[in-house]
């Protein structure tokens, strides 16, 4: 029965508890978005939601109190300047838990939790695109430069170096008794 257990202790000391649960909230405003167990994510939230509630009036007392429970101060920082502003009209529920699935080891019911106006960057693979975009454009100049033309570029390709043999010793007297002759000769 669940009869007035206000939190779930996650077999953990207090110590460790309250160590992790920094940790994991901390985290959790750095990267805005965090995998974890769910059991971890629930209690998480708890902190965080309270957190962002204080960050969303920037006082002394407000920051005192956030310093207690964050020890980082550019973290402690971001929640009052950015966290906290872009929630301020919102009444509660500042994050969400994704469900992801079972964790591989021990069947962990694995989540994401993240704060509710987190975007995911989609724009990675424009960017990778508009790299490779301008490095051939780079190479067509370059090439212009020299006076090749664009079509001997990309039909020629570049050469793959063989690699290095290990000599033997046997190579190493073929190689002695080879100049050897020449010298000779000479």
């Amino acid at each position: 029965m669940n009869h007035k257990n206000g939190f779930n202790p996650l077999s953990r000391t207090t110590a460790h508890r309250r160590a992790m649960s920094r940790n994991m909230v901390t985290s959790l405003f750095r990267f805005e978005r965090i995998t974890t167990t769910k059991s971890k994510a629930l209690e998480v939230r708890k902190a965080a939601e309270k957190l962002i509630t204080r960050a969303k009036v920037d006082s002394v007392h407000n920051r005192r109190e956030a310093a207690k429970f964050i020890l980082d101060e550019k973290i402690l920082n971001k929640l009052f300047t950015e966290i906290g502003p872009r929630m301020k009209e919102r009444n509660g529920g500042y994050t969400r838990i994704l469900k992801l699935g079972f964790r591989q080891g021990d069947a962990a019911d694995v989540v994401i939790l993240e704060l509710v106006d987190y975007k995911l960057d989609t724009g990675a693979a424009e960017k990778k695109a508009e790299a490779k975009a301008k490095k051939a454009e780079k190479k067509t100049e370059e090439s212009e430069d020299k006076g090749d033309s664009p079509e001997k570029t990309e039909k020629t390709a570049p050469k793959a170096k063989k690699p290095a043999a290990k000599k033997t010793a046997s190579d190493k007297k073929a190689k002695v008794k080879a100049d050897a002759d020449a010298g000779k000769k000479e």
